[in-house]
């Protein structure tokens, strides 16, 4: 199975790596920000459940991913409906949301690394889950990011690997 990379791996302007991808969604800023900060819109596509307290260092509360154990983060910065970055582990992940159009938004994920070596397979996990939420906001019921083996996790690590990007970390749920 052949299988279109849609992340960039890049290193930010403090030097730091991350993995980034943009999608545009025919919906308006406020919609794609309910898919991003309503549990049960999460539910559907971002890989642990998170619930969390929308304020700068507020808490977010990682469950119900079978390959992790319970977590908690830390709100970084909110500006609703337009940006949410918080910590996740030892990552950062930033969604940025801009209108592009008469009901249209660009939705942009930035995942900071805090290791190089996870770029491929922070990149191929988030493939799998953006392609869920890709299917949600088309309006379909998506198995959410840990639908089984139908989902194509290993092309898309394999691919991220043979385009340079690095990889060697540990892999929840297979090592």
């Amino acid at each position: 199975m052949s299988v279109d990379l849609t992340g960039t791996y890049l290193t930010l302007d403090d030097g730091r790596h991350a993995v980034r991808f943009s999608r545009i969604y025919d919906h308006p800023v406020d919609r794609v920000w309910h898919f991003v900060t309503d549990p049960g819109e999460l539910a559907a596509w971002f890989p642990s459940r998170a619930e969390a307290d929308l304020r700068p260092g507020g808490t977010i509360r990682f469950t119900g991913d079978p390959n992790m154990p319970e977590s908690t983060g830390r709100v970084l910065s909110v500006d609703p409906p337009r940006h949410l970055s918080f910590t996740w582990g030892d990552d950062e992940l930033h969604f940025e949301l801009e209108a592009v159009g008469e009901g249209r938004t660009r939705f942009t994920l930035t995942n900071v690394l805090a290791g190089t070596d996870t770029a491929a397979r922070n990149g191929a996990g988030w493939e799998v889950c953006l392609a869920a939420l890709d299917a949600r906001a088309r309006g379909e019921r998506p198995g959410g990011p840990h639908a089984g083996a139908g989902a194509p996790w290993r092309e898309f690590y394999d691919a991220y690997i043979g385009a340079g990007v690095p990889s060697g970390a540990p892999v929840p749920g297979l090592d």
